[in-house]
């Protein structure tokens, strides 16, 4: 195969990842102080404690995005800036980050903390995504 024919074949896969990928982009809601007492007293919340200079936390990123994608709506995704809003992190003892806590009815309910696999999150958020539907 020639250079400029193995260049062409890149292309498309590359071209065909993007539509994949587009297809599925998922935009987290970014909480803040007057948004998330609202965003945790109604139904199911998952919230993703995170920093913007915490790597593990850009790990889990898409994990929770495809949850979100897979929950059809019956769970919400958002996140929270800790370094942004210290207070409502101090509020909920996150003490290391990245800490994703599912809320329902305004109380915590689950808490997973640290980087974990996809599996990991299915199974501690598992009686609110399959409940919810």
């Amino acid at each position: 195969m020639t250079a400029a024919r193995a260049g062409i074949r890149r292309r498309r896969t590359l071209a065909g990842y993007r539509r994949r990928r587009a297809a599925t982009i998922v935009v987290v809601r970014e909480l803040d102080p007057e948004s998330f007492d609202a965003a945790i007293a109604g139904g199911p919340v998952v919230v993703d404690f995170w920093a913007p200079w915490c790597r593990p936390c850009k790990a889990i990123g898409p994990i929770l995005e495809e949850l979100e994608a897979g929950a059809g709506g019956r769970v919400a995704f958002a996140k929270l800036n800790v370094d942004d809003f210290p207070e409502i992190s101090g509020r909920f003892d996150i003490l290391s980050i990245p800490t994703v806590i599912l809320f329902a009815g305004g109380e915590a309910q689950q808490r997973v903390v640290g980087v974990r696999p996809r599996d990991h999150f299915e199974q501690a958020f598992a009686n609110w995504l399959s409940a919810a539907g």
